[in-house]
């Protein structure tokens, strides 16, 4: 059974941009003069293999390539063109390939500046954008100058490790673990048989891994039928090969879980070495007893105690601490610093000094000093610690977005029909191998683990998990069902029309994940204040150092300020290594990009996708929400509910020049005329289905359509239309359009000749919620106006029955853009809230651009936040989590700023002459350590964030 309507599932519930193996190029040609120069530069191109078309304008010499890579370069096209006698002048718009890498050993915001300017510098990288929180770097570059093992190898040449997690066209691609091929046969057999399979467009076979990827044509073919490809056909006689699915995208939940064992594992033998020199150095000796052993002196003024911690020390600073080394080494390297210089300067400080201090003890028989074995050995622990804690916590931020995730099924019934629709045969798949196409049984109780269309049966499903909405949505033959919802009752068959990466689900996930990578403009103060803070950090501890020194060897401060066995020389190197270990840029680099990543997740799994940090900052400013009319504040289902005559033209006539005309337009109000016109026409005797051909047909965006139907000019539309089209309008017509305008119902004249033949009143309910939303909004400070392009009249009964005091009407797309324009001119942040293509405009024009989920693709593409279920309620969502997200981020800065502000004078000893005070530099880590934990957990309270308006669906 068949759906109406079934183009539509071609189409992705939210579409992205398609990003296949053919390739466009764009030139700037001088010298094309007139037509036959565009014929020379085509034939030319054309005959170059691998061009599969192209376009030259003879106006302003623009010329389109579109060309597949394998065959030709951009080069060979170029070098064409001007061997045919014109000159390729500028190069732009070039196809832009994009990949996401994750990045390994990033600890704060000068680690992702450095991965930053490191792709910036590669040839062909057009744009970098590098998430601290997320661990994961966006390159959008030209593939024709650079590739994606060029760009991995700068993030390694930077010092960090990287690895590719997808490289843009990986929709359509599978990838397949092999056993069984273990020679260069093995390879030819399995390359061969993959490579002659119907729909598989190219194969690359990494032998050294056992795995091919294979990238297809979902419409034709999908992994199921790849790996029986594999297992039956390329096996020969004895010789079986086995391929099972490889997800690369599972690799970050095993390298989070790696890195988070890894921290644990070292933070712990740290401690079997740290906790021991801490015992040795600072408890032991406060119990005279048990602790005198410890003095025993090993040679000259050697103790045993000062031998051990050395000892015990030294694994825990070379072997434990070599990661500080490393990251230093690679920061210094690109001419930066982070919080490994910080950390190598402090423990080197304590560890070679206290070594000098034994080296002294061991050749002196009179010496006496004060080591800071534990200080080294401590601080590398305190900091493990703290790493260790906050990657835990990290790893929470992106909870909502796991569970998104989790929601599709691991396992699906796949069955066969006859042609009555009754089961064949059925068998229990794995979700990830359901090929388009397939029919699915889903059970009650079960998830949905595709998108698809009920070809059979009748339920209810749960959809709350991705679009908020609680009631359950009625289920039958032709419906669409999303993946991840749930099946309530019924059973039902479903046919697959979108798999893998092409759900609602996968989609939102992607979103998401794109927002949660691009950076607030908040984090632009992080950013300014992490290239300067490491130095500004080592030039106050060497200042430290020398306030407290000089003036401790020059007798200024009492000597009773120097506790025993010490000197001014080991108290100013005490005070000075607590400057630099407590002061903690990491705190700073994490206070925006883990709010927002949290804030994101939150938003999808409220049917709120925000797509990027930019969005949602900018949507806490807002003042002013510009509402289009029909399909956002209206239910956007027109109904017509009388049609009318007004000359000689007969009740046929009428609606066969209505149908002829508005079955080209995909306007809602179109389609409900072009629907009661049928119904009218069935009605009046004639039952042809046939519609008459039209020509000269054009859209008159915001007013109508108009068209020829033989040799009769026929014009559909408003007032404004007939007016602009010189079509006059009797005082009849405008008393029965007055009369509906007031009951807030729009007409829709229909001119035929020049007459007006007849009018069609249309009315579209205003959403149930919409009051309560409006009134709200005016309760946060939000005011409301509406701009549309339907009649006055009607926009004003709209607008007094929502509550909304201004109103713009008969309005054209770029006239509702004007009047955002004209919003911000008066210093006001605008949000706009619409649904169809002739609000795209104004989304794009607007501050903070809302589209409602089921309006247009073009929309849901132009605008900053996508609202899921179609709800206004999700408007003041969009904007409170907005506001909540902003606060919080603003106290993380509180938090990093003061803490810094606050800790580096008490650890460089302001305090001390008056209260006694002294910061210990193992203390001073921990701190430092607990002051990142403390911000990401603060991100993490987001998590709990409630929406400020839920309204029951009726």
């Amino acid at each position: 059974m068949e759906a109406n309507g079934i183009g539509e599932l071609k189409i992705p519930l939210l579409q992205t941009p398609e990003d296949g193996a053919v390739r466009t190029v764009y030139f700037q040609l001088s010298d094309i003069k007139c037509a036959s120069c565009v014929n020379s530069v085509e034939s030319v191109v054309k005959n170059l293999d691998g061009v599969k078309s192209i376009a030259v304008s003879p106006l302003d010499g623009r010329a389109a390539i579109k060309f597949d890579p394998k065959f030709v370069t951009v080069k060979q096209i170029k070098e064409s063109i001007e061997e045919s006698g014109f000159r390729v002048n500028e190069l732009h718009e070039q196809d832009i390939a994009v990949c996401r890498v994750r990045i390994k050993g990033m600890a704060c915001t000068s680690c992702s500046e450095s991965v930053e300017n490191a792709l910036q510098i590669v040839e062909g990288v057009k744009k970098a954008i590098v998430g601290l929180a997320l661990e994961e770097a966006k390159v959008h570059f030209d593939p024709n100058l650079t590739n994606v093992d060029k760009i991995i190898e700068a993030i390694d040449d930077a010092g960090f490790g990287a690895d590719l997690i997808s490289s843009g066209n990986d929709a359509n691609k599978v990838h397949l673990k092999l056993e069984g091929v273990d020679s260069a046969e093995d390879v030819n057999a399995v390359m061969s048989s993959l490579e002659l399979a119907v729909g598989v467009n190219h194969v690359e076979m990494d032998l050294s891994e056992h795995k091919v990827t294979v990238s297809y044509d979902p419409d034709i073919t999908g992994p199921r039928s790849l790996i029986y490809c594999v297992q039956e056909e390329a096996s020969c006689g004895s010789k079986k090969y086995q391929a099972t699915l490889y997800s690369p995208s599972g690799q970050r939940e095993r390298d989070k879980v790696n890195e988070i064992r890894m921290y644990r594992d070292q933070f712990l033998f740290s401690c079997l070495f740290s906790v021991p020199v801490f015992v040795f150095a600072m408890v032991l000796p406060m119990l005279p007893p048990y602790g005198n052993w410890l003095n025993y002196k090993v040679h000259n003024m050697l103790t045993l105690g000062l031998f051990l911690r050395c000892i015990l020390s030294t694994p825990v600073q070379f072997i434990v601490g070599k990661r500080f080394y490393v990251g230093s080494y690679h920061s210094l390297k690109r001419k930066s610093a982070n919080m490994d210089v910080l950390v190598a300067l402090g423990t080197n400080a304590a560890y070679f000094y206290s070594l000098y201090i034994l080296i002294k003890a061991l050749t002196s028989d009179t010496f006496e000093g004060q080591d800071f074995f534990e200080t080294s050995s401590m601080l590398i622990s305190f900091i493990l610690l703290g790493k260790y804690l906050e990657i835990v916590a990290k790893g929470k931020t992106s909870d909502a977005l796991g569970k998104l995730t989790q929601l599709v099924p691991d396992k699906a019934y796949l069955v066969a029909i006859d042609t009555d629709g009754n089961i064949i045969t059925e068998t229990e798949i794995d979700t990830q191998l359901i090929q388009k196409n397939d029919i699915i049984k889903i059970v009650p109780g079960s998830k949905i683990p595709v998108d698809g269309i009920v070809i059979k049966g009748q339920s209810y499903a749960n959809e709350s998990m991705i679009t908020g909405e609680a009631r359950p949505v009625d289920k039958s033959p032709g419906d669409k069902v999303i993946s991840g919802t749930i099946n309530e009752n019924g059973c039902i068959l479903v046919k697959a029309t979108h798999v893998g990466s092409d759900t609602a689900l996968s989609q939102i996930v992607q979103l998401v994940q794109a927002a949660q990578l691009a950076k607030a403009p908040v984090q632009k103060l992080a950013d300014h204040i992490s290239r300067v803070f490491v130095p500004i950090v080592v030039v106050l501890a060497l200042i430290t150092w020398l306030g407290w020194f000089i003036p401790g060897e020059a007798g200024i401060y009492p000597k009773h300020w120097i506790p025993k066995a010490m000197d001014a020389f080991e108290l100013a190197l005490q005070f000075a290594i607590s400057v630099l270990v407590v002061a903690c840029p990491c705190a700073l680099g994490l206070a925006t990009p883990t709010a927002v990543m949290v804030a994101s997740g939150m938003g999808a799994s409220q049917g709120v996708l925000i797509k990027g940090g930019d969005a949602l900052e900018k949507a806490h400013k807002v003042k002013i929400v510009v509402f289009d009319k029909t399909g956002t504040l209206t239910v956007g289902k027109p109904e017509v509910v009388s049609a009318v005559l007004f000359s000689e033209f007969s009740m046929e006539e009428l609606c066969d020049m209505t149908i002829a005309v508005e079955a080209s337009s995909e306007h809602p109000i179109a389609k409900a005329v072009a629907a009661h016109a049928k119904r009218l026409r069935q009605k009046f005797g004639s039952c042809t289905e046939e519609v008459p051909d039209v020509d000269d047909f054009e859209v008159h965006m915001g007013a109508g359509v108009s068209g020829k139907v033989g040799d009769r000019t026929v014009v559909v539309g408003n007032r404004r239309l007939m007016h602009a089209c010189n079509v006059p309008i009797c005082s009849k017509v405008e008393k029965y359009i007055s009369e509906n305008e007031i009951l807030a119902r729009t007409c829709i004249l229909v001119s035929i000749d020049g007459k007006i033949a007849g009018a069609f009143s249309v009315t579209d309910p205003v959403k149930p919620e919409a009051k309560r939303v409006i009134s709200f909004l005016h309760s946060m400070g939000i005011s409301s106006i509406i701009v549309t392009g339907d009649n006055c009249a009607t926009a004003t009964a709209i607008a007094n029955e929502v509550g909304i005091d201004e109103v713009f009407a008969e309005i054209d797309p770029v006239g509702k853009a004007d009047k955002v324009k004209d919003l911000q001119m008066k210093g006001m942040t605008v949000a706009m809230v619409g649904d169809g293509i002739n609000d795209s405009p104004a989304l794009v024009a607007a501050d903070v651009g809302m589209a409602i989920g089921a309006g247009t693709d073009i929309a849901i593409e132009a605008a900053d936040i996508v609202l899921v279920k179609s709800s206004l309620e999700d408007v003041i969502t969009a904007i409170d989590l907005s506001r909540k997200t902003m606060s919080r981020i603003r106290l993380n800065y509180i938090w990093a700023l003061g803490y810094n502000i606050l800790g580096m004078p008490i650890a460089a000893g302001v305090l001390y002459p008056f209260a006694g005070i002294r910061l210990p530099p193992w203390l001073a880590g921990a701190c430092m350590a607990a002051s990142s934990l403390s911000v990401v957990s603060s991100s993490l309270l987001l998590q709990f964030y409630k929406k400020p308006l839920h309204i029951e669906s009726s």
